[in-house]
């Protein structure tokens, strides 16, 4: 199995408390997410994040289809980072940890996300040729939207 590997990094104009107080509310993935993706939660149990957090989601990746996706919060270290791993969904591996950290300026917001794809070869054509490039274009965007809600303040 081939594991590839995306990080991105942002600073934001907030505390850590602020940034952490959003991006630990599932309910505002949605926000940062593009529309083209068909995001949509299922079921949620309206918590405030904790390990063991079970969250269900729709998603439309690709030509409009679709999928079940089910993540688990599996790790939280309140205003420091949390870890989602997708229990049931398109990849063989999903494992995305979040970062806060403060500096003199607000925030440095680091994501990591390790992924894989199943099918062997043939998920490794489709990285090459969809899914990282999806990848990019997701998280690019939430660059974008975060970017509109914590520094054009």
């Amino acid at each position: 199995m081939k594991v590839y590997k995306k990080e991105t990094v942002q600073h934001v104009n907030a505390t850590v408390e602020e940034c952490w107080k959003f991006f630990s509310s599932p309910r505002n993935l949605q926000k940062i997410t593009p529309e083209t993706m068909g995001f949509q939660i299922t079921d949620f149990d309206n918590k405030s994040m904790y390990a063991g957090q079970i969250i269900q989601y729709k998603v439309s990746p690709l030509l409009g289809l679709k999928l079940p996706w089910v993540t688990e919060i599996t790790f939280v270290k309140e205003n420091s980072y949390f870890i989602d791993e997708q229990r049931f969904g398109p990849y063989s591996l999903w494992h995305h940890k979040h970062f806060f950290e403060a500096t003199e300026n607000g925030t440095k917001m680091t994501d990591l996300v390790h992924y894989a794809l199943p099918l062997g070869y043939l998920g490794r054509i489709m990285n090459s040729l969809i899914v990282k490039n999806k990848l990019k274009e997701i998280f690019e965007y939430r660059v974008k939207k975060v970017n509109e809600i914590f520094n054009s303040k």
